[in-house]
């Protein structure tokens, strides 16, 4: 583990589906309750209730099955292809998104994670496994409808909470 890299780390998934799409899964309330979170509110700079992002606003979460909520702020919404936000602390995801013919790439990075030892078991290994998933689902929900995450606060201990 000498060359690890425990500051950054990358996920990428190919979705067939449009820029347009993918986009817009990530940046409206509505869209990321469909396959990321139980609740999604954004708020503008003035702390008005918002429903879809742009640079600067501010975002609190909230995800079934696992009693967490984030706050942070959104760095970056350019409106087609790129979004940032802060997130675990201080750390920031950079989400891009590529058309390559009939499918999207979708790249997510986080970034400036602290490299103590309990950030790095929590934010860069829990962070990279969580992504995971929820890249999967997000293909999975885009491509086929279907929501693989575990919505029942009983279960616990499994890959898709």
């Amino acid at each position: 583990m000498k060359n690890f890299n425990w500051s950054e780390f990358t996920k990428r998934v190919f979705i067939k589906t449009n820029k347009v799409q993918v986009y817009n899964a990530w940046t409206l309330s509505d869209e990321l309750e469909k396959w990321f979170l139980s609740k999604a509110i954004f708020y503008s700079q003035d702390n008005k209730r918002i429903s879809n992002v742009e640079n600067n606003n501010l975002y609190e979460w909230t995800w079934y099955a696992q009693n967490t909520s984030e706050t942070g702020k959104i760095l970056k919404a350019n409106g087609k292809d790129l979004i940032e936000f802060t997130f675990a602390g201080n750390c920031i995801v950079q989400i891009k998104i590529t058309q390559d013919g009939d499918f999207t790439l979708v790249e997510l990075t986080q970034k400036e994670i602290p490299i103590d030892e309990l950030s790095k078991q929590n934010i860069r290994l829990g962070c990279a496994f969580g992504w995971s998933f929820y890249l999967l689902n997000l293909k999975s929900y885009l491509e086929g409808g279907i929501d693989l995450r575990n919505k029942d606060t009983t279960i616990k201990n499994v890959i898709n909470n």
